[in-house]
This record gives structure tokens, C-alpha cells and sequence, in this order.
């Protein structure tokens, strides 16, 4: 547990507090009346209460759309399934902007509905959830899914031959062996969500406002730091009961499992239901992921001339971005890619030690750990990104020069993935084994090579596709910290959409496509990673 508490203490607890401080701290001492005084204004309480039941609302249609492509991608195998779990991740790693943009081409004035059937979802809350069902799909599919393809199906038909139906042994066994799974998929649609930024402030309009565009808007715009402040202890309270009844849900919930090579268990469909089952994900798929995809490159593509790609080649232009940049925009690419692979190794350090720490604790203090771990979701990543700003600035840990800083606040958003996805795993591994192991005169280091590597190895790469992922397209506080010659593709993205013009515009889209690209060959790379045992990742 050290080093996990160390990086959270200095990189994530210290910065936040830095920022609450200075905007709840006077000469005269710590004027925590403010708080009671943003609470009794009427357009915070709206704030709130928008911000937790469209939340609520996101997280339930989006397990709702998503499980059924969770059972598909665990227990099916058809051609291109590998690519088109690529494919479903790709929005996650989005920038929000970027997604809120291609909603707003989707859903809003002159977009396909409207051309088609005169209909406008834009400045609604419809497009907020379908945006934020389209965001975090791949959230569930993932976390869901992976344990999901490791469950042995003999035990639900040894259910079946006992008696039970076929409804009965799937809510009796399969189920609760999803639990934690389940639970922490959406846990964090409901910290995304939560929290969303980018997605709210294009297609809600000034109509809606969730806690993070309010500190945003009170932290950039309005420059009024005790606002921002007190939100940000809302945000950091709300979070935290969330995180306090999963635990609690999760330590009723998690048993011991039988954990299975998944090539064991995926068949082609069989029979009516199944085909039926895959067609509609498929279809589900192409409509909420797909074509919001596809309106990207469309974009790109469409320029003043026609179709082409002459946004393409502007990018390779510093005069092209009319002074928006000191190096090519295309250069973001070559800085994302570094910054990720660094994150996602700092990532799966820390967060591996934390989920093999979690698994030989108990009590409160790891319950208290485990909640810890999950803040970086929900606390404002604008104040994370301001907190760095004035915190890491003098010696001994002077970072403001260095290309570190990103891939640090990178990492902060990637342990949690990784320690969600790894955890329910870690947890699920009979440690009679690790005792049999050791008795027969194994080292700890050994057992943990011979008996838990081979089961968790699997979640092991996904969580490093996750952190990977996730590091590529964090951009609430990398905004703040990246430098103007190092920028990075999401970064790159939203400056290029601040700037008026068609040629702006046109370039940022032509970014969006190689970020979606570059996102989607490197989860698809992963993809095709076999192991000696396993055989998938």
C-alpha cells in the first residue's frame, strides 16, 4: 500500500487541497461559512440536482444497452470480433468535446435528424444520455465482459439439471458472480457521468449544468475561487458516499469463483434467440457508436472544395493553424503516444500493488484504501490541472518543465480502471491454490508467477488497454499542464474548436480521426495479444 498512497498523497490529495485552500482561506483564518451560503443559492441547488439524476438516468440506460453486448462479446465468437471490440472502445478515449461535437452534427440544427425528418434533440437532455450511453459503453463491455468470458458455464447447466430454469440459473448463479463486475462498471459510468463536462456544455446549452461545468465555469470564467472551491467539497462528498455504499455492496457480494480460459467458453450462436441476440448489439453498435463515428470522418473529409484532404495536410502546417500552435498540429500525435505508454506503465504499477494489497487486507482501512483509489474519477479534473499548476512549481518537486507532469495526471485517471478491472479477478482466485503452492515449497514470488499470473493475466492487459486508452484521450487536466510546443491530440483537438473558421474547424475534425485511428489500432494491436495460456486477452 505505500507507494499507492504516496502517489495519491502527492500527486492527487496535495494538489486538491491546495485548491480548496486558497478559496477558502483568508488572512483571517478559514471562512467555512461559505459553504452554507453557495448551498442556499437556488441555481447551485438546480446544479445539483441535475447533475446526480441524469446521472442516475445515464448509468441505468447505458448498463440497460450495454450488458446485452457484454454477454455477446464474452460468450460469442463470430468473424471480426476482435475488431469490433476495438471499435466499441474507441468513444471512451474521446475527448468530450469532441463527442459532444459529433452528437451535435448528429442531433442538433442541420445535423441527419433534422435533414431528414426535421427533428432537433440538441439543448435536451436526450442527447446528453445518448451521448453519455455512446461514452461509456465500452466501460461495461470491458469490466463486465472480461470476468464474464472466465466464468464456467458448467456450473449454471449443473443449475439447469438440478431443475432451475433457464432464468432462474442465470439470476441464481451467473449473476451474483457478476456482481462486483457489474457493480464496478457502473460505478464508474456513474463517476463519468457524474462529473461530465465537454458533453454537457455543447449539447445542454445554458439550459443544463452539472457540478463540473459549474466549476469550470466559476473557476475560468467568473475567477471566483470560494464558489469553485465549495463545489468541489460537494463533488468531493457526493463521490465519496457513492464510493462508501459500492464498497459496502461489493463486500456482500463478491464469493470465490471458478475461473476458466475464455476460449473455452465463446461458441458460435446457436439457434434463433442467439443469432437474434447478436444482430440486435450489432445493430445497436452501428447506430450508437458507429454512425457518430462516422460523422467524424465525414467531416474531415468535407471540405471548402469538396471531398478531400486538404484538412489533412493543413495539419502538417504551423502557419495553417493561424498561430493556435508553435509546432504542426500532427505533432500531438508522436506526444499523446509517448505520454500514454508512460502513464499506462505508471498506471499498472500502482495500481496493480493497490489490487494485490486489496486482496490481502480487509477491514477498514482497506475498505478506506479501495475509496481512495476510485476519488481521481469524481473529483474535478479542472481542479486537479489548476492544483499541479500551483503546487508543483518549487523544489523538490519543481515539475512544470518537465514532460513527466502529463503522464502523471494521465496515471491519476488510469489507476482506477486498473485496479477495477483486476480487483474483482484477484479477489476470485481460491487461495487454497496460493496455500498448496506454498506447502509444496513455492516462494511467494513463485506462486504468485505459477498460480496467479495465468488467471489474471488476462484482466492484467485489459487493464493496460484500459489505462492506455483512458491516458490518450484525459483532457480536463491536461488542458492546464501541457505545454504549447508539446500538446497533446485532445488538447490540440479543443484549441483548434475555440478558434473560429472553417479551416479550424475542418482540422479539428481531421484530429478527432487520427486520435479515433490511432485508438483504434492500439486497442485492436491488444487485441491480438495471445498468451501462452489463455489464448485472448
Amino acid at each position: 500500500m505505500a507507494l499507492p498512497l504516496a502517489f495519491f498523497a502527492v500527486f492527487f490529495a496535495y494538489p486538491v487541497a491546495a485548491i480548496v485552500g486558497r478559496g477558502l482561506k483568508t488572512a483571517e483564518g478559514w471562512q467555512f461559512g461559505r459553504i452554507a451560503g453557495v448551498l442556499s443559492r437556488p441555481d447551485i441547488l438546480g446544479v445539483l440536482w441535475f447533475t446526480t439524476w441524469q446521472a442516475l438516468v445515464s448509468t441505468a440506460l447505458t448498463l440497460l444497452i450495454a450488458l446485452p453486448g457484454a454477454y455477446v462479446f464474452a460468450r460469442f465468437d463470430f468473424p471480426g470480433k476482435g475488431v469490433l471490440r476495438a471499435v466499441v472502445t474507441v468513444p471512451f478515449v474521446l475527448p468530450t468535446v469532441v463527442v459532444g461535437t459529433a452528437f451535435l452534427a448528429l442531433l442538433g440544427r442541420g445535423g441527419l435528424l433534422d435533414e431528414l425528418w426535421g427533428v432537433r434533440l440538441d439543448t435536451t437532455v436526450w442527447a446528453i444520455l445518448l451521448a453519455h450511453v455512446f461514452f461509456n459503453y465500452a466501460v461495461v463491455v470491458r469490466t463486465v465482459g472480461g470476468l464474464w468470458s472466465q466464468l464456467d458455464p458448467r456450473q449454471e447447466e449443473a443449475a439447469r439439471v438440478l431443475g432451475a430454469g433457464r432464468l432462474a440459473a442465470w439470476r441464481r448463479v451467473t449473476l451474483p458472480a457478476l456482481g462486483p463486475a457489474v457493480a464496478a462498471a457502473a460505478l464508474m459510468v456513474f463517476l463519468f457521468t457524474f462529473t461530465s463536462f465537454g458533453v454537457v456544455q455543447i449539447l445542454g446549452g445554458p439550459a443544463y449544468s452539472t457540478l463540473e461545468v459549474e466549476i469550470y465555469r466559476q473557476t475560468a470564467q467568473i475567477f471566483d475561487l470560494s464558489t469553485a472551491a465549495v463545489l468541489t467539497l460537494i463533488q468531493f462528498a457526493a463521490v465519496g458516499s457513492v464510493l462508501a455504499v459500492h464498497a459496502w455492496t461489493v463486500r456482500r457480494r463478491e464469493t470465490a469463483l471458478r475461473l476458466i480460459d475464455p476460449a473455452l467458453t465463446a461458441a458460435r450462436p446457436r439457434g434463433k434467440g442467439q443469432w437474434a441476440l447478436l444482430g440486435g448489439v450489432l445493430a445497436s453498435v452501428l447506430l450508437l457508436i458507429l454512425l457518430p463515428l462516422g460523422v467524424l470522418v465525414e467531416r474531415s473529409l468535407d471540405g471548402p472544395g469538396g471531398y478531400g484532404f486538404g484538412f489533412y495536410r493543413a495539419l502538417g502546417s504551423v502557419e495553417a493553424s493561424g498561430g493556435t500552435f508553435l509546432v504542426p498540429p500532427l505533432e500531438a500525435v508522436g506526444n499523446s503516444l509517448r505520454y500514454a505508454l508512460a502513464a499506462t506503465a505508471i498506471a499498472l504499477v500502482v495500481g496493480g500493488l493497490a489490487a494485490a494489497a486489496l486482496t490481502r487486507r480487509a477491514g477498514r482501512l482497506a475498505r478506506g484504501f479501495d475509496a481512495l483509489l476510485m476519488l481521481p474519477l469524481g473529483v474535478s479534473a479542472v481542479t486537479v490541472g489548476f492544483g499541479f499548476l500551483i503546487t508543483l512549481d518549487k523544489p523538490p518537486l519543481d515539475l512544470r518543465a518537465s514532460w513527466i507532469l502529463v503522464p502523471l495526471a494521465q496515471a491519476l485517471v488510469g489507476v482506477p480502471f486498473v485496479v477495477r478491472t483486476m480487483l474483482p479477478v484477484l479477489r476470485a482466485v481460491d487461495g487454497r491454490l496460493r496455500e498448496a503452492a506454498a506447502v509444496l515449497g513455492a516462494s511467494p514470488s513463485r506462486v504468485w508467477r505459477e498460480v496467479d499470473l495465468p488467471l489474471v493475466r488476462r484482466a492484467l492487459l485489459v487493464a493496460a488497454g484500459f489505462a492506455f486508452a483512458v491516458s490518450l484521450g484525459e483532457f480536463g487536466a491536461t488542458v492546464f499542464i501541457a505545454r504549447p510546443d508539446r500538446p497533446t491530440l485532445p488538447v490540440a483537438v479543443a484549441r483548434l474548436l475555440g478558434r473560429p473558421g472553417e479551416l479550424n474547424y475542418g482540422q479539428a475534425m481531421a484530429l478527432s480521426t487520427v486520435l479515433m485511428v490511432v485508438c483504434a489500432v492500439s486497442l485492436l494491436v491488444l487485441e491480438r495479444i495471445r498468451t501462452d495460456r489463455s489464448g485472448e486477452f
